[in-house]
């Protein structure tokens, strides 16, 4: 009983190889899937609390700081996604480099964290669509727009629009690709819009003084807006479904968060400077400054982004998390049942599983408390997979790689120093619910995984 033998890479890269799934995508694709998956709160919600609360208008410095600190972790995903084009991502590095135990533990610990992210994010939809009704004087019954705990019986809406994105993605490449490509550039559109809308009602005024908090509400600013950063590694499951993944992940990975920090940072510089940072602290900051400045029209069009920039999120995290179910199911850890495809080459069992339980958070459960329970599973992925490089490249030294990761050890290290210092920043109750999920994870592993994994057949 071995439960740290590994993955052969050379098997892991043939059975790639051999995959039946159809390969469409290509940078642009695979770059706008990352930009959908990333962007999202990290513009939306958090610029205006971040800078009300901890960096005033120096936050533009603090995403910077933060867009530095997930470069180190898409660097370590870069080389990776070059090497070992799998669809099992986070899941099959940690396997190859550390054992099975480890990769096992990551991989359920990336459904774990997006599952719960999914429910967040349908749910946080249906606000926003409520929201722009209202502009309109149409309300929806709360019966049906509101979870049980909020006075409601079902919150409708992110249960079918979960549903709907999940059968968008059933679809296969080449249908799921246009519809994620056009809701991403309507998403970037939007933000443009408030930019040069914004811009012509800046007031040097508001940017002074540009550190009311000093460097340390930088810092603390920065700590929270790297989770602004996460989300890209749902991209590197598509591996298989990309053409020349050697070379296009990583050019897809490292575009697109430098294209979310140049965002992110334009975003924050006209934000802070159309409104006293001290006024930001709102959920929709962007709508509220449109709003301040007179521009409600423009404020309804920003409301109409939001609706559709959920969307890509929705949709990048039902394609990243079918495919590493699907992944542990062709290693024998979980059930086979759940690395069956349909005639698209979708694993449509994983899939509509992934779909069936996001729609029923967000369709009757109170999430709020579980939102860090998610961050915190992802960062622990992220470490494992910057610790892998440094394992990786000891124990395959000599192994071809499309893309290296530069100054190793020194950038995973630094990696994992950045995930460290915000998982140990969480509450204590999100650790519990963290531990015990591992641990149900890990009795599961012992009764079913360890016998039927593939390797130990073989």
């Amino acid at each position: 009983m071995n439960i740290f033998r590994k993955q052969n890479v050379n098997d892991v890269i043939s059975d790639s190889n051999k995959s039946n799934k159809k390969r469409t995508l290509k940078t642009l694709d695979l770059t706008l899937m990352s930009i959908g998956a990333v962007i999202g709160t990290g513009v939306l919600v958090l610029p205006g609390v971040v800078a009300a609360t901890l960096a005033g208008p120096g936050e533009i410095l603090s995403f910077i700081i933060a867009g530095i600190a997930s470069i180190f972790v898409v660097l370590c995903y870069s080389e990776f996604a070059s090497s070992i084009p799998s669809s099992g991502g986070s899941y099959t590095y940690v396997y190859v480099s550390l054992g099975e135990i480890f990769g096992y533990i990551v991989g359920v610990s990336v459904i774990f964290g997006y599952v719960l992210a999914l429910g967040l994010v349908s749910n946080g939809w249906s606000d926003y669509l409520n929201s722009f009704l209202e502009i309109f004087n149409i309300s929806l019954p709360i019966a049906i727009s509101k979870i049980p705990s909020n006075g409601g019986i079902i919150n409708l809406p992110a249960v079918l629009i979960t549903l709907f994105i999940m059968y968008i993605l059933s679809l296969g490449g080449n249908e799921s690709k246009l519809f994620n490509n056009i809701i991403v550039i309507l998403k970037v559109l939007v933000i443009v819009i408030f930019v040069l809308v914004g811009v012509f009602y800046i007031d040097i005024d508001n940017l002074t003084p540009f550190f009311p908090m000093g460097i340390s509400g930088v810092i603390s600013g920065a700590s929270v807006l790297f989770l602004a950063y996460t989300g890209f590694d749902v991209t590197a499951s598509a591996a298989e479904e990309t053409i020349n993944p050697q070379k296009t992940l990583p050019r897809a990975l490292i575009l697109s968060i430098i294209a979310c920090a140049i965002i992110y940072c334009i975003v924050s510089f006209v934000l802070t400077g159309m409104v006293p940072y001290k006024d930001l602290n709102q959920g929709d900051a962007l709508a509220y400054a449109l709003l301040q400045v007179g521009h409600h029209l423009a404020s309804s069009i920003l409301s109409i982004g939001a609706i559709l920039g959920i969307l890509a999120i929705i949709f990048a995290i039902g394609f990243g998390n079918s495919r590493i179910l699907s992944a542990l199911s062709s290693d024998g850890l979980i059930p086979k049942v759940f690395s069956k495809q349909n005639k698209h080459a979708v694993p449509n069992v994983s899939l509509w599983t992934i779909g069936i339980i996001g729609a029923i958070l967000s369709g009757f459960v109170q999430l709020d408390s579980l939102a860090n329970a998610s961050t915190l599973a992802l960062l622990f992925v992220y470490l494992m997979v910057s610790l892998s490089v440094i394992v990786f490249r000891k124990t395959n030294p000599d192994f071809k790689r499309g893309f290296r990761t530069p100054f190793v050890p020194l950038i995973p290290i630094l990696a994992i120093l950045s995930c460290g210092f915000l998982m140990v920043s969480l509450p204590f109750s999100t650790w519990i619910y963290f531990i015990i999920f591992i641990v149900v994870a890990i009795i599961f592993y012992f009764i079913y995984s360890i016998k039927n994994s593939n390797l130990n057949k073989k």
